[in-house]
């Protein structure tokens, strides 16, 4: 069973992707982009230096989509095709009402006419390996009942699924018992994603779960880039090794975007991200300093805090 790092919008860019991979070679069976989506009617230029290939290090990268019509999904395919790409993730389970109002992400789930017809898009694209990363439903965990005879007759690569529904958002409990349904019924290879924050969440679900594929994790990964590594070796890594692999990210990450990025401002609100899931490793005391942090300066005293 393999780990993939799932995509996290401002979090896992290029530089991220490629500084993980480096510290913890070989424990990320792939990487997927941050959903890349149509803007002012076309694709953002910073979302394709971000899969550029000479970008990505050789790392397994799968660039990710999110669409509502099958026009939409075929622009996106077509570019991401011309910058060297052959396999594509679509997502259909974003739950981020920014998304979901114009019809995109989860919203598809509550939408079979349209899900039927990116499916067939699908089918038709012989050129291209394509995923799908969904959840239960947008309002109801049922509703990818109306929608599995559609996903076992398209031509898929895998199946992600976060089995919560998209008005739930990261909160509330994961629906196992719908999840074991759709466990079941499905006929493609089927990697679960959700709330996996330690090697036991891993070792359980692969126990429990012998069918599948893999586990995607995000925010799991971001509390703990040593996750995958530990469950690649079976054992668990001590804190000081782990806070010691953090400062080695971050003083990569931190070169990188101070070459790269203009003034203090740019710098502070980029790499201070870097922080947000890792105050359980860090400490209450340095995670509040750098949040605090004004200056390059006074940032670097709070980081020497760790």
């Amino acid at each position: 069973m393999e780990i993939q790092f799932a995509p996290i919008q401002g979090y896992t860019d290029a530089a991220y992707r490629r500084i993980h991979n480096t510290i913890y070679p070989g424990s990320i069976a792939c990487y997927y982009s941050p959903f890349i989506r149509i803007e002012k009617g076309d694709i953002r230029a910073k979302d394709v230096r971000d899969i550029a290939l000479e970008q990505s290090n050789n790392i397994h990268l799968i660039p990710q989509i999110i669409a509502n019509s099958p026009d939409e999904f075929n622009f996106l395919c077509d570019k991401i095709q011309a910058v060297g790409y052959n396999e594509i993730d679509v997502n259909v389970g974003c739950p981020f009402p920014l998304q979901t109002r114009k019809g995109r992400g989860a919203a598809l789930l509550s939408n079979p006419e349209m899900f039927d017809n990116i499916m067939h898009c699908i089918s038709q694209r012989k050129d291209i390996a394509f995923s799908i990363k969904m959840r239960l439903g947008l309002t109801h965990d049922d509703e990818w009942r109306l929608l599995i005879d559609s996903i076992n007759n398209t031509p898929l690569r895998q199946v992600t699924i976060h089995p919560r529904i998209a008005t739930q958002q990261y909160k509330g409990e994961i629906n196992f018992p719908e999840f074991e349904s759709f466990y079941s019924e499905i006929s493609h290879p089927i990697v679960f994603n959700g709330d996996i924050k330690t090697l036991d969440d891993i070792n359980n679900l692969a126990m429990k779960y012998p069918k599948l594929k893999g586990i995607m994790i995000g925010r799991g990964l971001l509390s703990r880039p040593c996750l995958a590594q530990e469950f690649q070796l079976n054992s668990t890594i001590d804190d000081n090794t782990l806070r010691q692999q953090v400062l080695t990210m971050h003083e990569a990450l931190f070169a990188h975007y101070s070459a790269i990025l203009q003034g203090q401002a740019q710098i502070l609100t980029k790499i201070k991200t870097f922080w947000d899931y890792l105050e359980p490793i860090i400490g209450h005391k340095a995670a509040k300093a750098i949040h605090k942090s004004s200056t390059i300066s006074k940032y670097q005293a709070a980081v020497a805090l760790i």
